[in-house]
């Protein structure tokens, strides 16, 4: 089982409405990563990298079941041996579209999805999309991984929840924009530290409409210390990680061994 990996952070620019411009621009991107002299193991993209927020004609954009999305990932996972959390997509389904994250193993099968549970109402989310009702897990060379998107990352509980279920990794597909770049970067942080993970975020930059994205994609460890950050550019940000230090942090400081559930958990939630 592998346990030094190294990640590829696509942070690219999104044209609104426009998936052909976008998945032209992946596929650049793409190239790219795998073009260095050392492969990385793993790449992430952003969130709704296919459509952006162009919701009021999000219907008729969306990828209907995640098909041309899963046809292309599959394919390139598989030709270049390499795990892929596919940011996430608008994925058009018969009661509604979806703001869906697919990820792929080495070999190009679906390794997990997970659709975004907590819908953005600053940016009208909930008038134009359905949520998830189940977290997102995965393996990743063997080890349990998490999925979050962009705004679920307010909400401690589901980091929480998937570190109780063993996640080691957590990744985040975001739409981060300005002026927000503090709240991103701390909360962020919060969530590796406290739940003794790596955190692995990717946002995208460049501006829709009024919104600017700032980018800043972000790998921590278990400490909480920044391994990597992009600046605002467009770029593919490399990092390089070591698995075992998870189980290094957890057992230094056994936060898990010594939490009293009974005590503060919410008989409600």
């Amino acid at each position: 089982m592998k346990t030094e990996l190294r990640l590829a952070l696509l942070q690219m620019n999104i044209e609104a409405g426009n998936p052909e411009a976008n998945f032209g621009k992946l596929k650049e991107m793409l190239e790219e990563a795998v073009s260095q002299d050392v492969k990385p193991d793993v790449i992430v993209f952003p969130e709704m990298w296919n459509t952006g927020y162009a919701l009021t004609e999000i219907k008729t954009i969306a990828d209907r079941e995640g098909e041309r999305t899963k046809a292309m990932l599959s394919a390139f996972a598989k030709a270049h041996h390499v795990h892929i959390i596919g940011g996430s997509i608008a994925e058009g389904k018969a009661e509604g579209v979806y703001n869906t994250i697919y990820a792929f193993d080495r070999d190009g099968n679906v390794a997990g999805n997970y659709s975004k549970i907590h819908l953005f109402r600053l940016m009208d989310e909930e008038k134009y999309l359905m949520a998830g009702d189940k977290p997102g897990t995965l393996t990743v060379e063997g080890e349990q991984a998490g999925m979050m998107i962009c705004y679920d990352i307010r909400f401690p509980e589901l980091a929480r929840k998937l570190a109780l279920q063993g996640a080691k990794l957590l990744f985040v597909p975001a739409e981060w924009p300005h002026p927000r770049l503090h709240h991103w970067r701390t909360l962020l942080t919060a969530r590796a530290i406290e739940n003794q993970m790596f955190v692995i975020a990717c946002n995208r930059m460049g501006k829709s409409g009024d919104t600017s994205f700032f980018g800043h994609s972000m790998v921590l460890d278990p400490w909480g210390e920044t391994i990597a950050e992009a600046g605002e550019e467009e770029t593919v940000l490399f990092a390089d990680i070591d698995l075992s230090l998870v189980d290094t942090v957890r057992n230094k400081i056994p936060v898990f061994e010594d939490r009293r559930p009974s005590i503060y958990a919410d008989p409600i939630i």
